[in-house]
């Protein structure tokens, strides 16, 4: 009988990528190294073919060759899974807490992780009755030196690395208030390492002002940053332990005790 084409799994349209798909499957299906006799065999392709793929693969580390002839899954593939993971989980612990938030201050907050130089908002909770524009939307993207989520992860870096990143990116400015000079974002960073806030005043977009304060995980790793953003007149400070308690919610739902505390 003749199986129904909506029976079988979709292929990838590019033939490459199907045989990578098929060495990481059959990779993953071994605790111990795989010799390049037995990939080739069970994937049917050519030795040079799979030798030439696993070593590309091999060079991102999403392959490990111990010795030569014989490879095993790489750690980049675990690193890349604990991203994830920690995105599902933070998402998962921050919505409704996030949403109880939105609902006592009426403005946006929004759900941020780091991604190299940047931002990524994974989550937002807002209304239209806050008379803000939602420009940035789920999936959007922001330097970290110009948003108050960047700066909490850029004041969580040694000064080295903050330095790095300062040359990487030109410190590009997208307002008049944009910190664009090294000395500047210094500064604002050691106030957001001595206060636990970061702030956003009208660096990324003129109108609109930030605050934000981290989340960290059961290890005390800075794993996100929730913010409320509002009409750059509007925002007020007596939101501030709103928020801190808010962070404080989902830290704890992540597992993170501050030091001194133990579990319930």
């Amino acid at each position: 009988m003749k199986k129904s084409p909506l029976s079988a799994p979709p292929k990838p349209s590019v033939q490459v990528l199907e045989r990578v798909f098929a060495l990481i499957d059959i990779l993953a299906g071994h605790e111990e190294t795989v010799s390049l006799k037995e990939i080739s065999e069970r994937t049917g392709l050519h030795p040079s073919t799979a030798h030439r793929l696993l070593n590309d693969l091999t060079i991102g580390r999403f392959v490990d060759r111990p010795e030569a002839g014989s490879y095993r899954l790489g750690m980049r593939l675990l690193e890349l899974g604990n991203v994830v993971k920690t995105r599902l989980n933070v998402r998962d612990a921050a919505l409704v807490p996030m949403r109880e938030l939105h609902r006592l201050i009426q403005q946006p907050v929004n759900l941020s992780l780091r991604q190299g130089d940047e931002i990524i908002y994974v989550e937002r909770a807002y209304s239209e009755r806050s008379g803000m524009q939602v420009v940035r939307a789920i999936g959007g993207r922001a330097p970290l030196h110009l948003t108050s989520t960047g700066k909490l992860f850029l004041a969580a870096d040694e000064a080295s690395r903050v330095r790095a990143y300062a040359t990487r990116t030109g410190l590009a400015g997208n307002t008049r208030n944009s910190l664009t000079r090294l000395p500047d974002l210094e500064r604002e960073l050691a106030q957001a390492r001595k206060t636990g806030v970061a702030r956003d005043n009208e660096e990324l977009e003129l109108g609109v002002r930030c605050m934000a304060a981290g989340i960290r995980d059961d290890q005390g790793k800075l794993v996100a940053g929730l913010s409320i953003s509002a009409p750059a007149d509007r925002l007020d400070d007596a939101w501030l332990p709103k928020l801190e308690a808010t962070v404080r919610e989902i830290s704890m739902a992540l597992g993170y005790l501050k030091e001194g505390e133990s579990p319930a």
